[in-house]
């Protein structure tokens, strides 16, 4: 093909994405480290770990390595009758190291589907224990868990789903109390409105609520929340004195993103179910891993073949991203990538307290490998996902080679945990060089 760029603007659909008016997609042939590298020779800081997935950054040689390895061996093989040596050893090595004993892993193939997968968990387990009546499901406001037709459901982003809304399922939200920092007091407690406190709506709807879905410490797409540890043991209580499943979605928050290894541990709490993905491959395969305790995983054994798990897709267990995820938690152990969380962590508060000094950054905040702030400028309104700042600040990063992607009017800096601390002062620089010229 002689143009690939051409190709692309004819007959591919980028997500998120209004093709009527988008500026251009960076034309990316190469990467390695934390850089990216374009078809017409410039070099792009990668800030957003490729859409948060790149925890080691590009290229890595041992993440080469293990797929070089394995697809010499093996790269496909049905999952359903079958298994295969990586499928295993990972199964056992994420019950090993996730919280408690979430002991029985389900493979699926993203972020999505891992969460669409506890929530089908979770109500086939009441189902199968005789309780047909617990059909209803509780999430937090400004959450999102995906885009399948249950995650979409279960979210509370209006801007991102409410085309599909009449397709949606009765959901039940909560508000919770935010937090400016990982060490701040809670604003509230699990607050009073979208349907309710937490504990309200348990209460009045307890006998119908298949589980209550999380996204523990930190929200993603909702705008980078940060709420507080205190509340994930309020929550885990809670739902103990109801007697209904609680389910972590860290499909962001796992694999260190919070400076823990899974976000649950700041409670610590241990969830019932436990969705994962982006960074268990290090970015670099699709593949996604529900976990479960023993009590919902004998739920399903019976004799009755319609108590089966009826869930699945072709990729199951993918035998090269097996591979890539079981070297990744190598590295995440034998090289204490954790620590060097710590020292970004660490730098990212000294840099963000320099920033609120400008008048038009408002709520600076970091925990682990985030930073994130909300951008308003002085007399300046709107705000949210679809606010105008939010592309222009793209564009200005961009020119200084660096790519962020705001969510509407909240920047943040999302790097891989290899970034350098010059690297990252960097990028503060270009940060502090933007917001104080708006």
């Amino acid at each position: 093909m002689t143009d690939w760029k051409e190709a692309d603007r004819a007959h591919a659909w980028h997500p998120y994405t209004q093709m009527l008016n988008a500026p251009p997609p960076l034309g990316i042939e190469r990467a390695e480290g934390v850089y990216l590298y374009t078809s017409d020779g410039k070099k792009i800081l990668d800030g957003i770990s490729s859409w948060w997935v790149n925890s080691l950054g590009h290229s890595n040689p041992r993440l080469n390595s293990a797929l070089s390895r394995q697809v010499e061996k093996l790269q496909q093989v049905i999952f359903a009758g079958a298994t295969h040596p990586g499928a295993a050893e990972l199964a056992a090595r994420l019950a090993a190291i996730t919280p408690g004993e979430l002991d029985h892993c389900f493979y699926s193939d993203d972020g999505s589907t891992a969460v669409e997968v506890g929530l089908k968990m979770a109500a086939q387990y009441w189902r199968n224990r005789g309780e047909e009546g617990r059909t209803l499901f509780v999430s937090m406001t400004n959450s999102y868990h995906g885009d399948t037709f249950g995650t979409m459901a279960l979210g509370g982003s209006p801007v991102f789903h409410t085309n599909f809304s009449p397709f949606f399922f009765p959901v039940r939200h909560f508000e919770y109390g935010r937090k400016e920092s990982r060490d701040a007091a809670p604003a509230a407690s699990l607050g009073a409105r979208g349907d309710g406190s937490l504990e309200e709506i348990l209460e009045r709807e307890g006998d119908k609520i298949a589980g209550v879905v999380i996204e523990p410490m930190l929200q993603g797409a909702g705008g980078m929340i940060l709420w507080p540890s205190s509340s994930l043991i309020e929550i885990r209580e809670l739902c103990d004195h109801y007697g209904t499943l609680l389910i972590a979605d860290e499909v962001f928050t796992g694999f260190g993103r919070t400076g823990k290894l899974f976000a649950c541990e700041h409670g610590p709490i241990v969830p019932d179910i436990i969705c994962l993905s982006k960074a268990l491959t290090a970015g670099y395969m699709p593949l996604a891993a529900t976990l479960s305790t023993d009590r919902i995983y004998e739920s399903f054994l019976s004799e009755d073949r319609g108590k089966t798990f009826f869930h699945g897709h072709s990729f199951t267990a993918n035998a090269l991203a097996c591979a890539v995820a079981l070297e990744n938690l190598n590295i995440l152990e034998e090289e204490d990538i954790l620590a060097r969380i710590a020292g970004i962590e660490k730098l990212f508060g000294e840099r963000l307290a320099k920033l609120q000094e400008l008048p038009t950054v408002n709520n600076p905040r970091c925990i682990g490998s985030l930073a994130a702030l909300d951008v308003q400028p002085p007399g300046a309104a709107g705000g949210g996902y679809l606010d105008a700042i939010g592309p222009k600040l793209y564009a200005e990063f961009l020119e200084r080679g660096i790519l962020l992607r705001p969510l509407g009017n909240v920047l943040y800096f999302l790097p891989p945990y290899i970034i350098s601390d010059a690297e990252i002062h960097h990028v503060f620089d270009a940060i502090e060089e933007v917001l104080g010229a708006l």
